[in-house]
């Protein structure tokens, strides 16, 4: 582990949080080539005809992440076949940057493949062909990265987002509609989210904030782009982090539209060290939370906070997933706290929760120094370390949650360390299925490397991808991987699947100084 030289410097340097800053391998970044290249798409003659859709960032409205409607399945798998691979332009396509050049979940709607790269570029593809449509480049000096970014798509536009700004274009054409300037005022952070659109608004955070208020969630209107609500993620100061000139709260994983007029968000932590948790005990709310509003208001309806007083680094980031369990309306949430959370959609009553993968017994120390039932010192682990736990989005179908977790600890050297990026640890992670109705492992599959491409449900098997550039799928009855193949690069972004067609963002930071140069991609596979 310790040739890898595993970095999260670039959570340090922003502040943000998102599937793209995961791993910086410090080894890396000056060997991957700074050449510009231009976009260029491969066709692969043979392969069956991409259809289908994926459109929403989850898949749906509801995050399941399950592929209604896909044709593939455990009897056809093994006949996955590349159909085509879109090469990104620009610099972060080639590699530059220590985040990648791909984060984000494709979309897919009327045909047409939509994604934007970490340098906030968006790319229209045909499904069918991978040919370019159209491109809509940004020329802004704050890029590459963290990310995760994304866009959404609905009524006929396209809607991404750099640092500060939020755009919407033309879907068919590619070109601007509408932008709101500079929506983010100094210490609101930066937008690194993959936004979604519905009922005529968009919605979206900044990924932390370092002033009064800390991150800020928004609903614009769809039309215009003006402001139809703003919520701060932190009740009164940002005061665990000033000292250290990092953010608090803010999101930066999709949200949850739900059907009873509300909108939920999974916010990150404040960002403090265990010397300010020690000193200065405080919940922070509404840090590592999952926070239902009234989505046409933005007034809260209720909140749940997995880790309060939180000084690892456990974000509840992920986009929470909407469900019924035993009848009841239950919302799903989770973070790199490694606890899997089923709530009650109308209150945020908490109806059970898990820990999935490695813990180290440290779980609640947060909520142990605020009730001044403990004392820390260094040096310590922290196991799920600042990676996860659940970093990937998570996915429900039929009865069970599957969920992909990271099973590296981290060790912090002093208690004003607000992110130890020292690992403690093999790369390794987990794929488990829960049961939806009581939390229960019904399954745990060990896998070698980190599973950073989300998990996506198609028929019977749960797919995801693993940092160095493998893609699986697992049996879902049985939780024992029935497919693998090797992807042409590393990937850390979720997958879609559309139809008979699993569309893979690929183009992470390389994962060894030995491994090739990396080429950011986008890369389909089809089954007949």
């Amino acid at each position: 582990m310790s040739q890898l030289g595993v970095m999260i410097s670039n959570r340090v340097r922003r502040g943000g949080a998102g599937l793209a800053l995961l791993m910086v391998v410090s080894v890396l970044a000056a060997a991957c080539g700074g050449a510009t290249v231009q976009p260029a798409t491969t066709v692969f003659k043979g392969a069956p005809t991409a259809s289908g859709s994926w459109p929403d960032p989850n898949g749906d409205l509801a995050n399941t992440r399950d592929a209604a409607g896909s044709t593939i399945s455990s009897a056809n798998v093994s006949r996955l076949r590349e159909a085509w691979s879109f090469r990104l332009a620009g610099q972060a396509a080639a590699g530059v940057g220590a985040t990648g050049s791909l984060a984000a979940a494709p979309v897919v709607v009327g045909g047409v493949v939509y994604i934007q790269d970490l340098d906030c570029n968006v790319y229209a593809l045909s499904l069918a062909t991978g040919r370019l449509r159209w491109e809509h480049l940004v020329n802004t000096p704050e890029v590459s990265g963290p990310g995760p970014n994304g866009v959404a798509v609905g009524g006929g536009r396209v809607y991404g987002t750099t640092p500060d700004t939020v755009f919407a274009l033309n879907a068919v054409t590619g070109k601007a509609i509408w932008s709101d300037g500079r929506l983010l005022s100094k210490g609101q952070g930066s937008f690194e989210i993959q936004p979604q659109v519905a009922d005529g608004r968009v919605y979206l955070a900044s990924a932390y904030g370092s002033g009064p208020g800390g991150g800020v969630l928004f609903a614009l209107d769809a039309a215009t782009g003006k402001v139809a609500w703003r919520f701060n993620t932190v009740l009164g100061e940002a005061r665990g982090v000033r000292a250290v000139g990092l953010g608090s709260g803010g999101a930066w994983e999709t949200p949850l539209v739900g059907s009873g007029g509300s909108v939920t968000f999974g916010i990150g932590n404040p960002y403090q060290n265990a010397a300010s948790a020690m000193a200065r005990p405080s919940p922070q709310l509404y840090t590592d939370s999952d926070v239902n509003l009234d989505a046409a208001t933005g007034k809260l309806r209720w909140y749940y906070q997995g880790v309060p007083n939180d000084y690892m680094d456990h974000d509840m980031q992920a986009s929470p997933i909407s469900a019924m369990a035993g009848g009841v309306p239950v919302i799903i949430g989770s973070g790199k706290m490694g606890i899997v959370y089923a709530m009650n959609a109308s209150t945020g009553a908490l109806l059970w929760k898990t820990p999935v993968g490695e813990h180290n017994g440290t779980d609640d120390n947060g909520l142990l120094l605020l009730e001044h039932k403990i004392t820390l010192t260094a040096p310590y682990t922290i196991l799920p370390g600042p990676l996860g736990g659940v970093l990937a989005n998570m996915a429900v179908a039929g009865d069970s949650v599957y969920v992909a977790t990271i099973d590296l600890g981290f060790k912090a050297t002093s208690l004003s360390e607000v992110v130890p990026v020292t690992a403690a640890g093999k790369l390794s992670g987990e794929v488990e299925a829960l049961s939806l109705a009581t939390g229960k492992v019904e399954w745990d599959t060990k896998v070698p490397w980190l599973p950073l491409g989300a998990v996506t449900v198609a028929n019977d098997l749960v797919f995801t991808t693993l940092y160095n550039g493998v893609l699986l799928a697992i049996n879902r009855d049985t939780g024992a991987i029935v497919y693998r193949h090797q992807l042409p690069t590393s990937t850390n972004a979720p997958i879609a699947i559309a139809g008979n067609c699993v569309i893979v963002p690929a183009g992470a930071p390389r994962t060894s100084a030995s491994a090739p140069a990396v080429t950011g991609q986008l890369v389909a596979y089809t089954v007949p």
